[in-house]
């Protein structure tokens, strides 16, 4: 029986993080329009700050599989219920 390595379930893991994590900025950008049409404020704002850090989140995870020699073409994403 083959045991993975840390890096080869690391390059399992990473697109599928990178995936996620774009998912959350698309329901962040999605509800801060729906704040920003709501009320006023700094809500907005720091939803914006949100998509930003998980922006620079997303680059850094995609620089690390790509340090690790993983990709993310053929990743097959999959919802979670």
């Amino acid at each position: 029986m083959n045991e993975k390595t840390g890096v080869e379930k690391l390059r399992i893991l990473l697109p599928h993080w990178i995936e996620h994590n774009n998912s959350h900025i698309a329901e962040f950008v999605k509800w801060r329009q729906v704040v920003a049409e709501e009320t006023g404020g700094k809500a907005p704002e720091k939803i914006d700050e949100a998509v930003t850090a998980m922006e620079k989140a997303g680059r850094a995870l995609k620089e690390a599989l790509e340090e690790l020699g993983g990709g993310l073409e053929g990743h097959h994403h999959h919802k979670h219920n």
